[in-house]
Order: structure tokens, then C-alpha cells, then sequence
């Protein structure tokens, strides 16, 4: 029986890039030596970064003036060192979901933090509008993608003030207007390679933002300057990402993988619409996530979670289960997800129905 791999992260992975990092586990460049053992020195790991890199701004269509870099320490890290480096008196935060409202917490520390709309009164059900942003914010900061509670932020918004998005889980899932972000970051173990990288788009000429002095590791300039190399990188993680890139050129680049992302998703939530057991926790339509589909069963169903959970699991469903603080399920669908699991996931949810509505 196939397992369809719906985990939220680390989640599934292009076969491609599962097959092409373990040659280069077992022999890398033609050194004869394992990725995982090579010097990050070596001219043949320096290549390997360089490519990664071009790949990534070129299906990003990422312009001049912006550095990618590959840290370690996770986007959690990242919510400390952008205040750290540009918060000076003021900063703007949308609070959509647990980890927006931990990037805002973070920010405390270092300056006053305007949460200009939150959805937290409704269990982050929904993404605020209409809210004004602060004109003399240093930075307004929005998470695009929830994966705990399937709400997205799917267009690239105009922003007053410098804006900074973490997406750590539609990251490469469309194409992004990099020209309205200075800072893009994430963790890879959602949508590009193993945990264990952050990568980081930043725009150059909002390195010096702030006076502070900044510990050396805390501040992006001196990543920028060392060509993310100033100390030794997460070598594998990024071999891997670099074969997800690949393997995204391969399929078209972004606006084919939007489709199919797009199509992706209409196909499990039309179910979800449908089928008379289940309801989508997403009170907007247009606020649903293309990445993360939550849904519950319907209240007069709520005693048959347990007995989906136990049926779709032993249908070969890996990872559906929903966060422990929302409950009910999620079908997490990222790029590497193929049609096929998510019409299997529909046709178990099909044969649960008739079994039981």
C-alpha cells in the first residue's frame, strides 16, 4: 500500500530531490567523498552554493540589489535578528497565527511593536483587512502562509514602510513580486529541502538600519559580506534545496506550479464542501490556503474524528491529523504533493461517507 505524505514539516519531498541528494551523499561532484563530509571551502561546495543561489533568483526572478543567504538556526532565529538589525524606534506586525504572534514577540525587545489586526478572537480563522499601517514604522512584518490554522496570504501587498515577510510555507508554491519585500526568509522543511536551512532574501540597502552595535552572528551583514559562509553553512540541507530547485526549473517554474498548486487544492476542498461529514475551519473563502487544508468533521459528526483518523491512516493517509490546538485534520499539499494523494485522500473521505452519513 502507498503512503501519501500529507505532513505539515518536515513534510514531502520531489522524489527527484530525495534520489539526486542521496548520490551526493554517497559520492559528491565526483570527489569520491560523501556531501556530507566535504569542505565548505572546496571549490566544489563553493559551486554547488553559487548554483543554488542562481536558482534561486532566477525562478524568483529575484532583481539587483538583493543578496539570498543560507543560515542555520531556523526561521525562529530569523524573528530575533529582524528586529535586532531593524527595528529602531517602531515595528508593524500582522498577527495571523502562532508563529506571527511569536515574530511579534520577539520584537518586544528591542523597540515599541504595533499589532496593526490580529485574527487570534477567532481562533485565526480568518486574514484581517482593512487595517491602516503605521507610516513611521521601520518595517511592517506578515506571515503569508499559516500551516497550523490553513490561511494564506496569497498576493503581494503595498506596503507604507519597508515590508518583511516570513515564508516559510509557500516559499517557490508562486511567483512573488520580490521588488515589494527588503526581506523574504524561511525554514526549507516545508516546501524546498530537510530541516535544518533558512534561507533569506534581503534587499542591500536595508542592511545599515539601524545604530546598535549587533553581535557578530545576529547581524545579516556579516552573512551578506562572507557569502553566507562565515561559518560553516548547512551543507547537506542546502544540497538538497539546490535539487528542489532543479527539479522546479524542470517542472516549468512558478506560474506552473501555482496552477497546479491552484488545482491541487480545488480538489480537496470541493470534497470538503461537498461531502455533508466535513467543513473547512477557514470562514473565508478567499483566505483558504493553498499549502495547508484544515477541516473538521461537521458537529453532528464530531464523534466519528477518531474513526476518520483510524480509516484514513489505514488507507495509507500519513499525517493528516491537525495541530493539537486546533484539532480535526490537515492536509498539508506542497509542491512535491502529486494529484494522485490528494484524490486518494478524496476517495477515503468518499468511502468514510457512505459508511457512515
Amino acid at each position: 500500500m502507498k503512503t501519501h505524505n500529507f505532513s505539515a514539516g518536515p513534510s514531502i519531498l520531489p522524489q527527484f530531490t530525495i534520489e539526486e541528494t542521496t548520490k551526493g551523499i554517497q559520492n559528491f561532484a565526483g570527489t569520491g567523498l560523501s556531501v556530507m563530509e566535504v569542505s565548505h571551502r572546496s571549490k566544489e561546495c563553493v559551486a554547488m552554493f553559487d548554483e543554488a543561489k542562481a536558482l534561486f533568483k532566477e525562478l524568483l526572478n529575484i532583481p539587483e540589489g538583493y543578496s539570498v543567504l543560507f543560515l542555520g538556526g531556523g526561521a525562529s532565529t530569523q524573528f530575533l535578528m529582524i528586529a535586532y538589525n531593524f527595528l529602531n524606534k517602531k515595528a508593524a506586525y500582522l498577527n495571523t497565527g502562532v508563529w506571527a504572534n511569536k515574530a511579534q514577540k520577539e520584537a518586544n525587545f528591542f523597540g515599541e511593536v504595533v499589532e496593526v489586526a490580529s485574527s487570534k478572537e477567532a481562533t485565526y480563522n480568518y486574514i484581517p483587512k482593512g487595517y491602516e499601517i503605521p507610516a513611521d514604522a521601520d518595517y511592517f512584518h506578515i506571515t503569508t502562509n499559516n500551516t497550523i490554522y490553513g490561511t494564506e496570504i496569497k498576493e503581494d501587498m503595498d506596503s507604507p514602510v519597508p515590508l518583511i515577510a516570513d515564508m516559510s510555507s509557500d516559499i517557490f508554491s508562486r511567483p512573488v513580486d520580490i521588488s515589494k519585500y527588503v526581506m523574504i526568509y524561511g525554514g526549507a522543511q516545508k516546501n524546498l529541502a530537510p530541516s535544518g536551512v533558512t534561507f533569506v532574501i534581503i534587499k542591500d540597502e536595508f542592511l545599515n538600519s539601524v545604530q546598535r552595535e549587533i553581535p557578530t552572528m545576529m547581524k545579516y551583514k556579516t552573512h551578506v559580506d562572507a557569502d553566507t559562509m562565515f561559518n560553516t553553512p548547512p551543507v547537506l540541507p542546502v544540497f538538497a534545496a539546490l535539487q528542489t530547485l532543479k527539479w522546479l526549473k524542470g517542472k516549468g517554474g512558478l506560474a506552473e506550479m501555482q496552477k497546479l498548486n491552484e488545482e491541487k487544492a480545488a480538489v480537496l476542498y470541493d470534497e470538503i464542501d461537498r461531502n455533508p461529514l466535513f467543513k473547512c475551519t477557514v470562514k473565508n473563502v478567499e483566505d483558504r490556503s493553498l499549502m495547508n487544508i484544515c477541516f473538521v468533521m461537521e458537529e453532528k459528526y464530531a464523534e466519528l474524528e477518531k474513526d476518520f483518523l483510524a480509516f484514513a491512516t489505514s488507507k495509507g493517509m500519513s499525517g493528516i491529523k491537525g495541530h493539537r490546538s486546533v484539532g480535526g485534520f490537515r492536509a498539508s499539499t506542497y509542491n512535491a504533493m502529486p494529484k494522485e494523494s490528494i484524490q486518494a485522500l478524496v476517495d477515503c473521505m468518499r468511502e468514510f461517507e457512505k459508511a457512515n452519513a
